[in-house]
């Protein structure tokens, strides 16, 4: 198979979707690598070190896109891609369909077979998605600690506090893989912490796991109730594949006290908030109700190596899979894979995109 890496185009996103020793085993295997020049530099792999495994240096995505069967990418194809892809053509990368119909009817014009990374699931785990969780959630606190110092717009609270002074108090919504390791993080830092979680058996393991960290239940009278004493609030609600509910209105960002920061890590599925909107590395914060949003759709793109080596740790095996045995074949061997099918030959086929947009669900196969 011939498998393409386009340079990703969104705004300070230096991750690349393959990384050279994945180049390796693949073109031992008999395929062909081709990688866009500089795709692979922000994330500190010159061009060399894809030659050096055997991939072939391509000077432009469109030849990238118009010789390769199967493309790997980190983000989303954004509008200036969409021309690019063709049916017939696998598509290996987050989507987050729900979140954009012109993505959606952009995919669904071109034919192109999109297999999401976020919407792979082997049992409970979402093993594609979880190391980008993971960096989020840690990501989640160092930001809201930064835009809460006063020069940054923020109340002026130290997280961690001093002897004599009360630590900030840190909300977590969301006990998944995002929300405990935003909790660590801000436990690490001393600060009070409480994860708002709906899971009975999740809030136990929660509390045998982290004893210094409280739970409560999830829903609008606690949330409402945690506000005006919270100075980090952090939203890290997940629907695998389908668009975030909005759990936090305008009022309840108006209980807290001005300065206060809201960091919204489900904004790549449309956001948990009413007032959310994505935001860039360029320009990652707005000020709403007197609370500093940060919004960044490409969260873990500021620490690209790190993003970019976790992912393709997750990532590879599947490559390796489409590529030795095609899409069908690949499936057949790792059933999970099926459930990343979003959309093939013009069709939807995955059940919470179709549900989104109002669009009909067709199964893959």
């Amino acid at each position: 198979m011939i498998i393409g890496v386009p340079k990703e185009i969104k705004a300070q996103e230096h991750r690349v979707g393959l990384i050279p020793s994945t180049a390796t085993t693949l073109t031992r295997r008999g395929h062909t690598v081709l990688v866009q020049k500089g795709a692979g530099v922000g994330s500190g792999y010159p061009d060399q070190t894809y030659i050096d495994a055997g991939a072939q240096i391509i000077d432009t995505a469109k030849k990238v896109y118009a010789q390769a069967e199967m493309i790997v990418k980190v983000k989303e194809p954004l509008k200036a891609e969409y021309g690019l892809l063709r049916k017939g053509q696998i598509l290996f990368t987050y989507l987050h369909l729900a979140a954009s119909k012109p993505l959606t009817e952009a995919l669904l014009k071109s034919g192109v077979t999109g297999v999401a990374y976020e919407t792979i699931q082997v049992g409970n785990k979402l093993p594609l998605l979880e190391p980008m969780s993971e960096i989020a959630g840690r990501m989640s606190v160092v930001m809201g600690a930064y835009y809460l110092a006063k020069h940054n717009g923020g109340n002026g609270v130290l997280l961690g506090g001093v002897p004599g002074v009360l630590p900030g108090k840190v909300v977590v919504i969301g006990g998944g893989t995002s929300g405990v390791n935003a909790a660590r993080m801000a436990l690490g830092l001393k600060a009070d912490v409480i994860i708002l979680e709906v899971d009975g058996e999740r809030m136990r393991f929660l509390d045998l796991t982290m004893p210094n960290v409280k739970t409560l239940y999830s829903n609008e009278a606690n949330l409402t109730e945690l506000m005006p004493t919270t100075d980090l609030l952090i939203g890290a609600v997940l629907v695998p594949g389908a668009k975030a509910p909005k759990l936090i209105t305008h009022e309840m960002l108006r209980k807290m006290r001005p300065g206060s920061v809201f960091v919204d890590i489900a904004i790549d599925q449309g956001g948990c908030a009413e007032t959310s909107h994505a935001t860039t590395h360029l320009n990652p914060v707005y000020v709403k109700e007197e609370v500093t949003h940060y919004c960044v759709a490409n969260m873990p793109g500021a620490y690209a190596r790190t993003s970019t080596q976790a992912l393709s740790n997750a990532t590879a095996r599947y490559v390796e899979l489409l590529a030795d045995l095609g899409l069908e074949g690949a499936c057949k061997k790792q059933p999970a894979l099926t459930g990343g099918i979003n959309t093939r030959d013009g069709k939807i086929t995955y059940a919470a995109v179709a549900e989104a947009h109002g669009l009909k669900y067709v199964k893959p196969f």
